[in-house]
């Protein structure tokens, strides 16, 4: 099931609201009937001219709220006409209203919904979408991290069985695929078969691995990132298709064990793992003007370059100089926004290869 967070009251509410208001009007319209019961005549009772009692208020109400009007009990005194004229008839309109309103919205909110859903998928198939497994701790932190650096909330998908993640997903304004990850029609619905990149952060390493499989046989060019509780599993993550793979138990007890033996270390780690506060890495283009320069000489500072699909250290004796089609892996202040510029956004020019 595909479910888009919605930015009005749930339907389910709004019928019961209705329902409550119509339930109202119809006790309402029998007390205003029964405590002018002497106003009535029952056409089918001729042994006494005025024997309207509760059991009649009800059916009385009932035909009349719903136009039915079989003429058995009318209003035979002045007092009662004009109560049925000024009263009883808005309460008949008001009631029919409701009914037919509840009707119409209910088919409306079911027609707006499919075509939120087909546009959405259509929308998914135009764009560069990244479909996030798992909305826990980690994925929820993958997608803050994706926001902040620019990509479009409507263009990523979440796909969690958690009604909890639903409805955090939900509020934090996502699409939800709810459903098992390892299914492929599961992961069909989400889109990952024109995905760009696909994240998988659930808590069970046997699931992550199932997945990465499942989405690395339904999109072979996707980015997929995926995260393990247990270092001997990486590998096996490798294998089963995943192009990154981020050990989480390890990665905390490395900042542990830094924080332990070198505090300040460990505050300057936390701190590049920190998004939007002090420093942060970024990978970015190179730019024509740093072509031919040494990584130690840039404004940013260097850690690593990226040639040829290969990560090399700042000091490689492979990038001692810089050269068109480079990409850097940079440590910047957070406050120079956006802190992984594309070709354009200051307003350079990146070195691609042509």
């Amino acid at each position: 099931m595909v479910a888009l967070p919605d930015p009005a009251r749930s339907p389910w509410w709004e019928l019961g609201r209705r329902l409550l208001l119509a339930l109202a009007i119809l006790v309402g319209t029998v007390l205003l009937v029964y405590f002018d019961r002497e106003g009535y005549r029952d056409g089918n009772d001729p042994a006494t001219d005025y024997a309207v009692g509760f059991t009649d208020s009800i059916y009385y109400t009932t035909v009349t709220l719903s136009t039915t009007g079989y003429g058995d009990i009318a209003p035979v005194t002045t007092q009662a006409r004009m109560v049925n004229a000024f009263i009883i008839t808005p309460l008949r309109i008001a009631f029919l209203v409701l009914l037919i309103g509840t009707t119409l919205e209910v088919l409306a909110s079911q027609g707006r919904e499919m075509f939120r859903v087909a546009r959405w998928r259509k929308s998914m198939g135009e764009q560069e979408h990244v479909v996030v497994v798992g909305y826990g701790t980690k994925g929820r932190s993958a997608v803050d991290t994706l926001v902040n650096n620019g990509q479009n909330r409507e263009a990523i998908v979440i796909v969690d069985p958690s009604a909890l993640a639903l409805e955090e997903a939900h509020a934090d304004g996502l699409a939800v695929v709810t459903g098992d990850a390892t299914r492929r029609e599961v992961l069909r619905r989400a889109g990952v078969q024109t995905a760009t990149q696909v994240i998988i952060t659930t808590d069970r390493d046997d699931s992550n691995v199932l997945a990465t499989l499942t989405v690395r046989q339904l999109n072979p060019d996707a980015w997929i990132v995926a995260a393990v509780r247990e270092q001997e599993n990486v590998s096996l993550m490798k294998q089963s298709g995943a192009n990154s793979v981020i050990t989480s138990s390890d990665a905390v007890g490395r900042l542990l064990g830094l924080s332990s033996m070198s505090p300040m270390l460990g505050s300057v780690m936390e701190d590049l793992l920190t998004y939007g506060e002090g420093l942060e890495v970024a990978e970015r283009d190179l730019l024509v003007n740093e072509v031919g320069k040494q990584p130690q000489s840039l404004p940013d500072q260097v850690i690593a370059v990226i040639r040829d699909e290969k990560v090399y250290r700042y000091f490689d004796p492979v990038v001692t100089l810089l050269a068109r089609g480079d990409r850097l892996i940079v440590v910047r202040p957070a406050k120079e926004l956006p802190w992984a510029p594309r070709p354009g956004t200051h307003g350079e020019e990146a070195a691609d290869e042509d």
